[in-house]
């Protein structure tokens, strides 16, 4: 249920924070007529997202053997991947978010580009938690899932009007700051994820099977176990490539973006 929330939560606060991003400005340049674009973009994005997530479910519950199997292993890498991005491209764009919107939208009439913006903001969303809720799902009961996901989104539908009302006095940086850090032990999970699942296809080797057992101390049917399961894809008697998957691609993600903050701090971008 923790995962479901905090992937809800995340993924709903950004598309909540750019749309209220977009009603701030629409209201300090005095384009309240704009106000209704804003609102029918993002519920075609939200239909839209619905429809593609649908599809998706739709398609991992119509497969079964080596193929879904398949199937997990390809959402798993995938969701690991967005993830991923999610966390440079908020890395280099939450700090003006506001001034690009203000800039898009003082450009004449500006309808077209409101409406895109809400539109693409949501639908983006929408379809990157579809994914990884799927993805999620097949690492636990997907039942555990939705119910933390809803709550997450009502949160986050509620932070943003806060956020909204507040003025928008609070930090995107510092709010994206702390939660790409769950998101890249997100994305280190999903990856030894997929990676258990091309093992389970004898598409690749384990090395060392198991590489440890922890079953007597952590099994993953113990609600702790079932946790770092659902966040980090812990597993109990995992192989050897999956603990060097899980720590290579977090070790490397954390270096790469080291190197980009000090980068940034000695040129001051």
């Amino acid at each position: 249920m923790l995962s479901g929330f905090v992937l809800a939560f995340r993924e709903g606060l950004e598309a909540a924070l750019i749309i209220s991003i977009v009603l701030g400005v629409v209201v300090k340049l005095e384009r309240r007529r704009l106000i209704p674009v804003v609102w029918l973009g993002a519920a075609g994005g939200m239909i839209l997202s619905l429809l593609l997530a649908g599809v998706l479910f739709q398609a991992g519950l119509e497969l079964e053997g080596a193929s879904e199997e398949l199937f997990e292993a390809v959402t798993m890498l995938l969701a690991a991947g967005v993830l991923t991005w999610m966390v440079f491209w908020m890395r280099n764009e939450s700090g003006g978010l506001r001034d690009r919107v203000e800039t898009t939208v003082s450009q004449g009439e500006g309808r077209w580009q409101v409406f895109l913006i809400s539109f693409l903001a949501v639908l983006r969303e929408g379809v990157e938690l579809a994914l990884f809720l799927l993805a999620a799902g097949f690492a636990i009961n997907s039942r555990q899932v939705i119910p933390g996901a809803t709550l997450g989104l009502a949160a986050a539908a509620l932070t943003g009007l806060l956020w909204f009302r507040s003025s928008n006095r609070l930090s995107l940086r510092r709010f994206f700051q702390v939660t790409n850090i769950l998101l890249l032990l997100f994305a280190a999970g999903l990856f030894a994820l997929g990676v258990h699942a091309l093992i389970e296809l004898r598409w690749l080797p384990g090395l060392i099977e198991p590489l440890y057992d922890l079953t007597a101390i952590l099994p993953e049917s113990s609600p702790l176990g079932t946790l770092l399961s659902a966040l980090f894809g812990y597993r109990q008697a995992p192989a050897l490539l999956e603990v060097a998957a899980f720590w290579g691609y977090l070790v490397a993600l954390s270096a790469i973006l080291y190197r980009r903050n000090q980068f940034s701090t000695r040129t001051g971008k």
